[in-house]
């Protein structure tokens, strides 16, 4: 695995000193490999709510009404 030399203001290294002092993780690049996880996790999810609501709006409006949106939905997501 590489390593990496990285500074952290004092506010960010009293917080992972304080993660480790509640036993939350065994070291600072644990940490610092979840927040990276957690992050990456998180724009892919981004992503994915970007690209439907492209595909939405590329698809233009409907006529239906809430309730016939929704059942749709629904059987959509039930198979």
């Amino acid at each position: 695995m590489p390593r990496q030399s990285i500074s952290f203001s004092k506010p960010n290294d009293e917080w992972l000193k304080s993660q480790l002092e509640n036993e939350e993780y065994s070291s600072k690049s644990e940490i610092i490999n979840d927040l990276i996880r957690q992050a990456r996790k998180q724009q892919a999810q981004i992503d994915w709510i970007k690209i439907k609501l492209e595909k939405s709006e590329r698809s233009g409006f409907t006529s239906d009404s809430k309730e016939q949106i929704l059942n749709h939905s629904k059987s959509l997501l039930n198979g």
